[in-house]
């Protein structure tokens, strides 16, 4: 039986649109379910991740597995009833159908809802029998304890700043109203139990290792636990957190020993009251500008990332916001737009109160406008985001921002640069171009 992985991508994030090499590490998905067909199965795995390269219209597969975003609902589906026309059984699982799963099912024979651990596998099985069910739903039993490796050898290694991405947490609880994640996976933080995490990452033999979890710190007891046992394999290492980090000053020096060379945190915006707009009370404004000290006197860089949109911010957002990520010196600031994604709060509310514009799934990739600002134009806030990324990743900004380069300038230097062609390009794409699958055929 041979078997196809695929994950498409949207025109910003496909492999020739503007998110290069140098911003972009392998995504564990793919490689974990083809680890996790099992070994009584003859089955030959093929990936094909469309960030990194195309998928090829030839290829040739039993069964083919799509995994899919909001954002690449669209071209998921279309790959999808394009293989099925040509003989193929298509799956569907991820974020999206696990939020829109009957939609889903219209282009797919069967759709993975949840979690896949333990679904993906049963699926196989009733595959070879011939007995194929229409939806497989997470159990109430899932844990990640006890999984195989990767097949990180099934990648095209030369399209990914690294492969090394290691899995520990998995979920987060905080009841953010835009957030897809708790709406499409539900709330429970699972801990990988803390020696398989270090034997893979031993396994690895890597410099440096990316922990691409939503929220490393969801179970802070686990995180001090986890890290402090990676402190003897002497790693360089990034990874993702809230800003709760700040309150805990023993995590942070944790985290410095362990080799941690980088954080992404959410803080959405400069004003308060978005934060509460979007229920994400952890993050505290006034304490920004100390959480990142604390942070660069332990020589942490700072991926700060800004969501644009809330109700109460005005046209002057955009450059408070840049004003302030220089000042306080953000290594690595990213705008997006606040999405409503479907089924979550935020997009019940902006619904109910005909606010929602926008239909084609393509443009919820949290970069394009979907939704009727309250106190500024759909033009003002397009314009706006483009400014910011033209504004903060100009040469004479960047340099602000990094200037005395006192703390690993090896690696924020070439990402902002990364993130500067990034944002050189971001005006081109279009609601045509988002939008546009044409380039695959229509059966």
């Amino acid at each position: 039986m041979k078997i196809a992985l695929l994950a498409p991508a949207g025109a910003m994030h496909r492999y020739n649109g503007s998110f290069g090499k140098s911003l972009h590490y392998a995504p564990l998905t793919l490689t974990t379910l083809a680890a996790l067909v099992p070994e009584d199965i003859e089955a030959e795995v093929v990936i094909f991740d469309e960030t990194a390269d195309e998928i090829p219209l030839d290829l040739e597969a039993d069964l083919v597995g799509i995994t899919c975003i909001t954002g690449t609902a669209p071209r998921c589906y279309a790959y999808a009833d394009y293989f099925r026309k040509k003989g193929m059984k298509v799956f569907l699982g991820g974020v999206h159908p696990s939020l829109l799963p009957h939609e889903a099912k219209a282009h797919a024979d069967v759709v993975l809802t949840g979690f896949a651990e333990f679904t993906f596998p049963q699926m196989l099985r009733d595959f070879i029998k011939g007995e194929l069910k229409p939806f497989y739903h997470q159990d109430c039993n899932f844990t990640i304890a006890n999984r195989p490796m990767p097949r990180r050898d099934l990648l095209n290694k030369k399209r990914y700043i690294t492969i090394n991405t290691v899995e520990a947490v998995r979920g987060c609880s905080y009841p953010c109203t835009f957030c897809a994640y708790p709406s499409a996976f539900g709330t429970n933080v699972y801990n990988r139990p803390i020696q398989e995490v270090v034997k893979e990452v031993e396994a690895l033999r890597a410099k440096i290792v990316v922990f691409p979890d939503v929220n490393l710190i969801a179970d802070k007891a686990y995180a001090k636990e986890l890290f402090k046992a990676l402190i003897p394999l002497k790693i360089s290492w990034l990874g993702l957190v809230t800003s709760y980090i700040g309150v805990d000053e023993e995590l942070i020096r944790i985290f410095a020993k362990s080799g941690c060379k980088g954080v992404l945190i959410g803080f959405e915006s400069i004003w308060q009251s978005s934060q509460q707009y979007i229920n994400k009370g952890v993050n505290q404004v006034q304490s920004y500008g100390e959480l990142i000290k604390k942070l660069h006197a332990h020589g942490i860089l700072v991926q700060g990332c800004f969501a644009f949109g809330g109700d109460d911010e005005d046209k002057s957002v955009f450059e408070k916001t840049a004003e302030m990520i220089t000042k306080i010196k953000i290594d690595l600031p990213r705008y997006s737009i606040l999405t409503p994604f479907p089924n979550t709060q935020l997009y019940r509310d902006l619904h109910k109160s005909g606010r929602i514009i926008e239909d084609h799934w393509a443009m919820y990739d949290v970069e394009h406008v979907v939704f009727k600002p309250a106190k500024m134009t759909v033009e003002d806030l397009e314009e706006g985001i483009v400014w910011a990324w033209k504004h903060t990743y100009s040469l004479k900004d960047i340099a602000k921002r990094l200037a005395p380069f006192n703390h690993s300038p090896w690696m924020s230097i070439p990402l902002n640069l990364g993130y500067r062609k990034y944002a050189e390009k971001f005006k081109h794409f279009t609601r045509d171009i988002m939008c546009d699958n044409s380039d695959i055929p229509i059966l």
